[in-house]
């Protein structure tokens, strides 16, 4: 087990109406260092994402059980602000979602609504956000044109700078390049390479070559439950359960 959690799920149980989603969820995800969440579809993985930053709350019906500790502390204790709790814990998402809006104003946004009115304070930090998603040089001459002119790959990269322009401390990323082409999930994959020593990155991901590349480490759910977690070379190379070796060797998933 890590010592150095960022975050912590124990005893963590996630229902839709009756449906139980998760089940007895314990992870640890270490800081500054990336996580792979893999297995098939529907097996909960998404599902356990969204519960990072409480988006579940949004669905009728959906409860938790458990805790999830943020440096120690439970994301569901009275009084939390989740505003913050969700400036702290960013998000992407599978398909890019651009707002209709400039390119400068998209990752200006969480910047206003936070209360930052001063514009060279802005200005200055949407092009440091920008930079370290590394789309700054390919729309410097576009900051007010629409970002609904962009390819997917650059609204991903948007998205991923306007997420970042807040100074999150954790960046979750859902299936991030999936609905991308190859050099632009490329492009993704070296980012969060970039990203990892600044931020605690966890991404579910359905590729398990992508995982292999980019994390550190990686958690495989089956069923709703956890089935193993370890260093991602060792899942890949020596995983501790069958579920994991057959799911990984192609027998089923």
């Amino acid at each position: 087990m890590p010592e150095n959690s960022k975050i912590s799920a124990r005893n963590l149980n996630f229902y839709y109406g009756r449906f139980k989603a998760l089940r007895e969820i314990n992870l640890e995800v270490p800081a500054q260092q990336v996580t792979a969440l893999i297995g098939p579809s529907g097996c909960g993985k998404s599902t356990f994402l969204r519960c990072l930053n409480r988006m579940n709350d949004l669905i009728p019906g959906a409860r938790l059980e458990g805790e999830i500790l943020l440096d120690g502390k439970d994301i569901h204790r009275p009084g939390l602000d989740v505003v913050e709790l969700r400036r702290r814990v960013g998000m992407v998402f599978q398909k890019p979602n651009p707002f209709p809006k400039t390119v400068f104003e998209n990752v200006a946004y969480g910047l206003r609504v936070s209360g930052v009115r001063d514009n060279a304070a802005i200005s200055a930090q949407v092009e440091k956000s920008l930079r370290r998603a590394a789309l700054f040089d390919e729309v410097r001459d576009r900051l007010h044109d629409s970002a609904l002119g962009l390819s997917g790959g650059q609204q991903q990269r948007l998205c991923i700078a306007r997420a970042l322009a807040v100074e999150p401390e954790v960046l979750l990323m859902d299936e991030p390049a999936s609905a991308l082409d190859p050099i632009a999930t490329q492009k993704i994959e070296e980012l969060i390479h970039e990203l990892r020593s600044a931020y605690t990155i966890i991404i579910v991901t359905h590729s398990m070559q992508q995982a292999a590349r980019v994390s550190d480490r990686t958690a495989f759910f089956y069923m709703g439950e956890l089935v193993e977690v370890d260093a991602t070379e060792t899942i890949f190379t020596r995983p501790s359960q069958k579920q994991t070796e057959d799911y990984i060797t192609g027998r089923f998933g």
